[in-house]
């Protein structure tokens, strides 16, 4: 057993087809008691001692302050480990945990939701070379709520609060509650893993389970979003470019006051306001705070500020204004391969066809069985000559893990080769 089972040990995973389950045990307090913060250097020391001697897999989330601060740092982060206890350890505090890290060299980390919680932990020198993810393996698995909540209430039996989840983790000192709230968090997450663990290998899932967790521990950071302000919200409303230019020089203007302030960039100007005043072009401070989101408390100061952007942009040269479209190395748009290729139109609706049936026989989701991007490409740009071997490669190619390809190339060449397409 874990050592969340020794004092209170938790029901057997259920299939996700089982019948409904009793009403699951409210979980209300960490075993041993809320743990005090690590907030210092010789606190920290101890936490590296421990859970360098502690033993199994080790549970770890980070909670952020999304929607507060600037960026997504983590504010707190909570490790849980068989002979160490339960750990919280602030990272404003105690930005450098790599001695964490190098404690837990070759070690299992089981996060919920991994690729969520790997860029902030990468920032403070958390790297883990093996991982489980307990909502992966619950899709994997076939559940349909896959949210830690939910995970713990129809595996274990138990359920979590989860009232804090959203809360400002920026704040010091942080509230009891949230402390309690967190350190919940990772109590049952070893449980849920040997549980999800358990169920896969009874679906014959498990290689393929850790196959998917391999490629999220080995892959590198993302690089930078090219053209971050095209995800304005709003920008579908905004035709002209040099519209599209307002939008940028405000955007960019708000994202430099933000990181100054490290507040939540919507809470400096919200994109609702950015596309207003990219509509109106606004000649003057006066004209901009007539619009939605720039009157009632906004400072002269800072109207000048986003009148001085909208003056950039309609100061630009043609030439320097921004194209409509984005340039993609990947295909069109599905909705317009009708119109520009016909045969591929066909291949993409056949393969598209194919791999949700499988993925409904395997009681998976379709993009978890392989993801339409794969699919999209594979049938914009197939094979010159279709098998199933060169149909292997090229999903291999684009990024396909092997249990995948087991289960998709034979479908995927059918269909690429089927009358029509």
């Amino acid at each position: 057993m874990t050592d969340a089972q020794e004092t209170a040990a938790a029901p057997a995973a259920q299939a996700p087809s089982a019948d409904a389950a009793p009403a699951p045990v409210p979980l209300l307090e960490p075993r041993e008691g809320i743990p005090p913060v690590t907030a210092s250097a010789e606190d920290l020391a101890r936490v590296v001692e421990a859970f360098g001697a502690g033993s199994g897999p080790v549970a770890v989330d980070a909670e952020r302050a999304s929607g507060y601060r600037y960026g997504q740092r983590a504010y707190l982060v909570q490790l849980r480990r068989a002979g160490a206890g339960t750990a919280l350890i602030d990272p404003v505090a105690c930005p450098d945990l790599s001695g964490l890290d190098e404690a837990l060299a070759g070690s299992e980390w089981v996060l919920h939701a991994a690729t969520q919680d790997l860029p902030c932990l990468r920032e403070i020198g958390m790297r883990p070379t093996r991982l489980f993810d307990t909502e992966l393996a619950g899709r994997l698995a076939g559940f349909a709520r896959v949210g830690l909540g939910a995970m713990v209430d129809n595996v274990l039996g138990y359920a979590l609060e989860k009232g804090h989840s959203a809360v400002d983790w920026s704040t010091r000192p942080l509230p009891e509650p949230w402390l309690r709230y967190a350190a919940l968090d990772v109590e049952l997450l070893v449980d849920l893993r040997d549980a999800l663990e358990v169920e896969l290998s009874r679906q014959g899932k498990l290689e393929w389970a850790q196959e998917e967790f391999a490629a999220i521990a080995a892959a590198p950071a993302p690089p930078p979003r090219k053209d971050p302000w095209r995800r304005t919200s709003g920008m579908h409303k905004v035709r002209r470019r040099r519209q599209m230019a307002v939008v940028r020089e405000l955007w960019f203007a708000r994202d430099a006051v933000a990181r100054k302030r490290d507040v939540s960039p919507g809470k400096v100007l919200t994109d609702a306001a950015i596309v207003e005043a990219a509509l109106a072009m606004p000649t003057g401070a006066r004209a901009l705070s007539a619009l939605p989101g720039f009157g009632q408390r906004m400072g002269r100061k800072q109207l000048d500020q986003w009148q001085a952007a909208v003056d950039r942009a309609r100061a630009l040269a043609e030439e320097e204004l921004p194209q409509q479209g984005q340039a993609t190395s990947g295909p069109p748009p599905p909705r317009s391969w009708a119109d520009k290729d016909p045969a591929a139109a066909a291949r993409l609706s056949a393969a598209r066809a194919a791999v949700t049936r499988h993925a409904e026989e395997l009681n998976l989701p379709q993009e978890n069985l392989l993801t339409p991007d794969t699919v999209r490409r594979l049938c914009w740009e197939p094979p010159a000559a279709v098998s199933a071997e060169s149909v292997s490669g090229a999903l291999r190619g684009l990024g396909a893990r092997e249990w995948q390809i087991a289960q998709t190339a034979e479908l995927l060449r059918a269909a690429l080769s089927s009358p029509g397409a």
